[in-house]
Parts: C-alpha cells; structure tokens; sequence
C-alpha cells in the first residue's frame, strides 16, 4: 500500500501514483505602521494541501474503475482520513480536484493510458493528538 485515503488505497493494482507535493502554509498577516515597515504577527496555520500525479496502464496497473471510484467519494463531499503507507497519518482530507486526460486509444476507444492529478485539501483542525495515539497504536500491532 502506497497511501490510503478512506477505504481508497493506492497501490499499484488500483492508482499508483508517480509523484506527491505536498504543500504547507502559514499566515503572517501585516499591521501597517507610519515610517516603518509593515510588522508581521503568526496567527496560524492556513491551507494544506496535497497533489498526486500518475499514469494508469490499465494493461498493467489499475483501470478506469479506480478513477470512477475517487470522483465518486469527490461527488460526496466527505473528508476522508489520509494514511501513508509506512503509518503516517496525515488527517482528514477532502478531494478537491480530479484532473484526467485519456491517450493511446484501443480500437473501440478505450484508453491504454490515462494521466492523472488529484488534488487533496485538509479539511479543519483534526484532534492531532488523538490521531497520532490511534497512528502509534497500529504501528505498535504492525511491528
């Protein structure tokens, strides 16, 4: 398993993704002050978001199923725990993009190859401290 997200796992029978970008960031809002450069103060974190980009083979890896499947828990708008492969948990994320192009065309117009790029947004503040317990704990039953 290369990443679960909800009971979706991505590995290389369903959606093996070629690469993740995962991006963070805080706010740092301005206050403007006369003869003076504008003061920063933190006052939290702000978005994250992941993007993970691929090829499906539906020759050799997963088919068109697996992508119906995450368009699918898209159209539902429910965020869904994220879980990397080696245990880490990442939260609760919700799709917020699915990007596909289709190529290489079999004679009845199915896809030999398909492209693509979901992109993943972390919903609120999730109780970190519970999920870290519940990641040490199924790391503690794997080992």
């Amino acid at each position: 398993m290369m990443l679960a997200l909800g009971l979706f796992i991505f590995q290389l029978d369903t959606l093996p993704y070629q690469e993740m970008q995962h991006k963070i960031a805080w706010r740092h809002p301005n206050n403007s002050r006369v003869g003076k450069r504008p003061s920063r103060q933190f006052t939290g974190p702000d978005d994250e978001s992941m993007v993970l980009r691929g090829v499906l083979l539906p020759e050799i890896t997963g088919g068109a199923k697996a992508l119906d499947l995450l368009r699918y828990m898209g159209d539902s708008g429910e965020a869904w725990s994220l879980v990397e492969g080696t245990g880490r948990v990442y939260g609760f994320w919700v799709i917020e993009q699915l990007d596909t192009s289709k190529g290489h065309f079999f004679k009845d117009g199915a896809a030999r190859r398909y492209d693509f790029t979901i992109t993943l947004v972390r919903t609120g503040d999730d109780d970190l401290h519970t999920i870290g317990a519940m990641s040490e704990t199924l790391l503690d039953l794997i080992r």
